[in-house]
């Protein structure tokens, strides 16, 4: 009951952090958009043209949107030392790690959802391509915050070069869209790449708690 009640303090507490930044997010769906208008504005106005390559541009900018807060995932709660004092209150780093992509995945992935029925407008999707988009985002979207984990964590200690995070977010994530676009070009194979998306999700969410406290147990040794 103990643990139960320090991971209800875990999500009020980010709850409340995503409350105080709110500002970030709505400057990420500002992004977001922007980026939609210079993209419809520079193809020009052939609807099927757009129609055809609508869905990769919409998943091309929400993974770079997305990108823009992997920086503070563990950036400010490292520098303050509150990871230190979660993990002495009883919490291990790997529940710690998993519980920091649930919150990413929830506050920060999530509202994202409302954008993209808009974002579709622009390129005149059927409504078929628009419920795929979101179906698959929600499951690519979890696997951005699982290699953002990651990324991040890798980068504790690097203060000079966080591109590179990034990068290794940007490759791994790669076959993410090519499987999200294919599930609209080929209703056939629907279920078998659903259930790849699915796969990877589920791989990355066993990998990265392990491999994300690692590299945070190393940079608190190394701070």
């Amino acid at each position: 009951m103990g643990l139960i009640k320090k991971i209800f303090f875990f999500f009020k507490r980010e709850l409340n952090l995503f409350y105080s930044n709110i500002a970030d997010l709505f400057s990420n769906i500002l992004f977001f958009f922007l980026s939609i208008f210079i993209f419809v504005f520079a193809l020009g106005a052939d609807e099927q043209f757009l129609k055809n390559i609508g869905v990769g541009i919409i998943w091309s900018l929400l993974l770079l949107s997305s990108t823009l807060s992997l920086r503070k995932f563990y950036e400010d709660d490292f520098n303050n030392g509150v990871i230190k004092i979660i993990h002495m209150s009883g919490i291990s780093y790997e529940l710690i790690v998993f519980l920091k992509i649930m919150s990413h995945f929830f506050f920060v992935q999530i509202p994202f959802l409302i954008s993209i029925p808009i974002a579709c407008i622009f390129f005149n999707l059927p409504i078929n391509e628009v419920y795929n988009l979101i179906l698959t985002f929600i499951i690519g979207s979890l696997i951005l915050s699982c290699l953002g984990s990651i990324s991040a964590s890798m980068n504790l200690l690097n203060k000079t070069n966080f591109s590179i995070g990034s990068l290794i977010v940007l490759l791994f994530f790669i076959p993410v869209i090519i499987f999200s676009i294919g599930i609209n070009n080929s209703e056939a194979s629907f279920n078998s790449l659903i259930n790849l998306l699915l796969g990877i999700a589920l791989i990355f969410l066993g990998i990265s708690p392990w491999s994300s406290a690692s590299f945070i147990k190393l940079a608190i040794r190394n701070k």
